[in-house]
């Protein structure tokens, strides 16, 4: 009797408790959190749903697994390891390069190659003799004294000149051709020694690379 009796008093106490939180909520809009703390028995209900609500957020089995984000690598360049005959030569500048210039400098009134024109085009030999599909034409120039005609014969000879001691280096007659342009072409306008002076020239410039 007296268990029952403490149990029935028991159960009074829980539903006048909730009673009392169910009337506070309806009349004076206590909040959630306030609710909670004067009931303690709302807790292990609480803790209930929280652990439903955060086993319903789990990934599920068999689901399809997140893409990645990170960019694939990117793929070094490949080596060039052809042979030397094989490999397309470079533009004018590469020789430019090798050979330290392009041209060849002439005394006044001469087509005489001096030692350092012979220096020169010793290097543009031995880059000819490299890529043996380059075809290049020399130009001979003058300066702006004399008549049309005597300068552009006079840019012819220069222009031989150059042609023939690449020939002599090894480098075959078919793909060395030559132009004049006389005095029509100066590099520097101007007059005086020191204009005149690079104007008296012969230009080796590519003219064709074959396959």
């Amino acid at each position: 009797m007296i268990f029952m009796f403490r149990s029935r008093s028991r159960g009074v106490t829980i539903r006048n408790r909730t009673d009392t939180v169910i009337q506070a909520a309806k009349t004076e809009g206590t909040p959630f959190m306030r609710i909670i703390s004067k009931s303690k028995l709302l807790l292990p209900a609480l803790c209930c749903i929280a652990m439903t609500v955060a086993g319903a957020r789990e990934e599920a089995p068999g689901a399809a697994p997140q893409q990645s984000t990170t960019p694939p690598p990117v793929p070094s360049e490949p080596v060039n390891t052809a042979p030397v005959d094989q490999v397309t030569p470079g533009p004018l500048e590469d020789m430019i390069r090798t050979a330290g210039s392009d041209r060849v400098f002439f005394a006044f009134d001469s087509s005489a190659l001096s030692a350092d024109a012979r220096e020169t085009l010793t290097r543009q030999a031995n880059w000819l003799r490299t890529y043996p599909a380059v075809s290049v034409r020399v130009e001979g120039h003058a300066d702006e004294r004399g008549t049309r005609e005597y300068n552009l014969a006079l840019g012819s000879r220069r222009a031989n000149a150059v042609k023939n001691y690449l020939v002599a280096l090894g480098v075959p007659s078919g793909r060395v051709d030559t132009i004049s342009y006389g005095k029509e072409r100066p590099a520097v306008l101007g007059s005086g020694p020191s204009v005149w002076s690079k104007n008296r020239r012969g230009v080796t410039t590519i003219s064709s690379v074959s396959n």
